[in-house]
């Protein structure tokens, strides 16, 4: 996004010398100055009503914020309405930013895109939430703005975790209550969306911000909670909402916190700080009392060391009641085995955690390793065993299924398993041998050092494994086939895509032969093409098992019926020696 500040205009040479760049400059000037009569006659004077001045902005995304009518004139003279600033900003999003009901009506009946972004995502309907422009924001609703829309941004932005906020977000974020009320009670904006940094509504809200007083945190806070918001989001610091709650100093939010019931008293962030160690550093007795009150660990932090820093007597004595003591921090010489997560590992084994039973687990961006359908999968430790952690509700139907679905790959070589798995409040920890990367990883980071062919057999044994257990994976892609430290290869469903197989449903199986047929290609490119564009014209026909592995594909493709097991026997996996 960027904001209405604008740069200083340049001196402009004398009119003896006027070309139509300095025109151009002079009409940028007469816009910022809201001088509509110097505009008219720069304009007959040949002045470019489309010119742009520094950062790409036009006349008329100028005027937008200077003056209603300068704006329609320009419009009317013939101006871009859809010229886009260097961010990619518009005037239809600026004009949201001032909250101009007219402008945005205007711009809408000559084509503007209710839901248009700049390069950061930004829409004009999250532009009026973020500076408190309600008329304008209640105009775009009742247009059929996208409501719970997320910033858009590019692949690259993606990577880094940037975009995907919302109106509301960006509403909590900046203090407008008034306006947040209108978004989730008139326009019933969803409460529990998620931006790419897996915060939500509520997280923006008790975000520090120079602007907003706590106290319109606290109050928008307390409204959300009202209102049913998921508790248990964190921010790109892996704090809490009650940690969070903590650093505002706010005693009502802290309770309201706590009788959702639903928060762990005990979690920390990413550098081991838990509500009551915030509360004691900030030298709040009543909010370390109830904590206290409430259970919080007193063994985590060395709270006393902190307190008596602060010189706060009465907080020792109300530590020392709850039986706090010190507790060292463990030895920092151990090593993790995985290299690729080496440095993660090493700051989980480091930091302080709650424990669920034997398992380590920071539910935090910065150990997330992977997303799927049924939510995202972390770094954990298992006693001083490196797992992968899924996460899922006891009641739920869908993730017992898959429980018992790796229960049942116990026995295979290749697939997935469940190692070890832990229950706490209403939640199932399923934890699976940890892999480096999966083989679309493995080839963008080394380029493939492992033998094609072994690559292959472990593939085949693992579609082979699944369906001799009597099921079809139907989504058998590079990213599904997970290695591990020491090149063994492993499919994984953690998608829950996979399909019974039933007397015959030849299809299912076909469905995998095909991408089977593909798998060998991109396996034997090493990766070098995107796997839906890879084809046999890919294939270098001067390999010494050229014939063999169009063979190979050929009769994947073609649906073979002599089995998978039988498939690892083909000429291609002879040996040429």
């Amino acid at each position: 996004m960027e904001h209405t500040t604008r740069s200083q205009s340049r001196a402009l040479p004398s009119s003896s010398t006027r070309t139509p760049d300095d025109l151009d400059a002079k009409l940028h000037t007469a816009v910022k100055n809201n001088d509509m009569e110097n505009v008219k006659e720069l304009l007959e004077k040949g002045a470019n009503v489309n010119s742009r001045a520094e950062a790409g902005w036009t006349p008329l995304q100028s005027a937008v914020h200077m003056d209603e009518d300068l704006a329609i004139f320009l419009l009317e003279k013939g101006a871009d309405l859809h010229a886009r600033k260097d961010n990619g900003g518009t005037a239809f999003i600026e004009a949201a930013m001032e909250g101009s009901v007219r402008l945005l009506e205007l711009f809408l009946a000559h084509g503007s895109d209710i839901n248009e972004h700049d390069d950061n995502g930004f829409t004009a309907f999250m532009e009026a939430a973020w500076y408190g422009k309600e008329k304008a924001l209640r105009f775009l609703h009742s247009k059929g703005v996208d409501v719970n829309m997320g910033r858009v941004v590019c692949e690259e932005k993606r990577k880094l975790n940037k975009g995907g906020a919302t109106a509301l977000m960006d509403a909590c974020r900046e203090g407008h209550m008034s306006v947040v009320k209108a978004l989730v009670q008139d326009m019933k904006a969803d409460l529990n969306i998620c931006d790419n940094q897996d915060r939500n509504a509520l997280i923006h809200a008790l975000r520090k911000n120079s602007q907003k007083k706590p106290e319109t945190s606290v109050s928008i806070g307390l409204f959300l909670l009202e209102c049913g918001i998921d508790v248990k989001s964190r921010d790109e610091n892996g704090k809490t909402a009650l940690i969070m709650a903590a650093e505002v100093e706010s005693l009502d939010l802290v309770k309201a916190l706590l009788e959702k019931g639903e928060i762990d008293i005990d979690d920390a962030d990413k550098e081991g700080n838990t509500a009551l160690v915030v509360a004691v550093t900030n030298n709040n007795y009543s909010i370390a009392e109830l904590l206290c009150e409430k259970g919080a660990r007193t063994d985590v932090g060395n709270l006393i060391d902190i307190a008596n820093r602060k010189r706060a007597s009465n907080l020792t004595k109300l530590l020392l009641k709850h039986k706090a003591k010190f507790v060292p921090k463990p030895p920092t010489d151990w090593e993790p085995k995985s290299k690729r997560w080496r440095d993660h590992l090493k700051k989980l084994y480091e930091i302080y955690r709650p424990m669920i039973g034997k398992l380590k687990i920071f539910q935090y961006i910065y150990y997330k390793i992977q997303k799927t359908s049924q939510g995202s999968i972390y770094l954990g430790l298992y006693g001083d065993t490196e797992v992968a952690v899924a996460i899922g509700l006891y009641s739920d139907t869908e993730f017992d299924k898959q429980k018992r679905f790796f229960e049942q790959c116990g026995n295979s070589k290749h697939l997935v398993k469940v190692l070890q798995h832990e229950k706490a409040k209403g939640l199932v920890y399923l934890c699976f041998p940890l892999w480096e990367h999966n083989l679309e990883e493995y080839f963008e980071a080394s380029g493939g050092g492992m033998d094609c062919k072994d690559i292959l057999k472990m593939i085949f044994q693992a579609v082979s494994e699944l369906h001799l257990l009597g099921f079809a994976h139907q989504d058998l892609c590079p990213s599904k086939f997970l290695i591990d430290l020491n090149g063994n290869i492993y499919l994984e469903d953690f998608d829950n895509r996979r399909l019974k197989l039933i007397e015959g449903k030849k299809k299912l199986v076909n469905t995998d032969l095909e991408a089977l047929s593909k798998l060998v290609l991109y396996v034997i490119t090493k990766g070098k093409k995107p796997f839906e564009k890879i084809s046999t014209k890919d294939l270098a026909a001067n390999s010494p098992d050229y014939e063999e592995a169009l063979d190979l594909v050929k009769s994947l493709a073609l649906h073979d019926e002599r089995g998978l097991e039988n498939f690892i026997k083909h000429p291609f996996f002879w040996s040429k020696q």
